[in-house]
């Protein structure tokens, strides 16, 4: 036996429902934000900040990803003059 159920409501009212919590200001808040980093564009820094958010955890990780992107930026243009050598 197969019984079909066809619910006609909006997310909101289904998430309502089911108990979930209303995430529309986390959502409008994402929403701002991704749309300052498409208007302002990403930054050398912004990247940087989201490669060791992505490898804290990982040993030598960070390093190597470090390397690329000086890599890139040199690249495109936008690197250090002296290679990205640190002092």
């Amino acid at each position: 036996m197969k019984i079909t159920f066809d619910i006609d409501c909006t997310p909101a009212e289904a998430r309502a429902f089911l108990g979930l919590p209303d995430v529309t200001p986390l959502h409008d808040a994402w929403l701002a934000r991704a749309q300052a980093l498409m208007t302002e564009g990403i930054t050398p820094a912004d990247i940087d900040r989201m490669t060791r958010a992505w490898t804290g955890g990982l040993p030598g990780m960070s390093e190597g990803l470090e390397k690329m992107q000086q890599l890139f930026w040199s690249a495109a243009g936008m690197g250090k003059k002296d290679g990205g050598k640190k002092d």
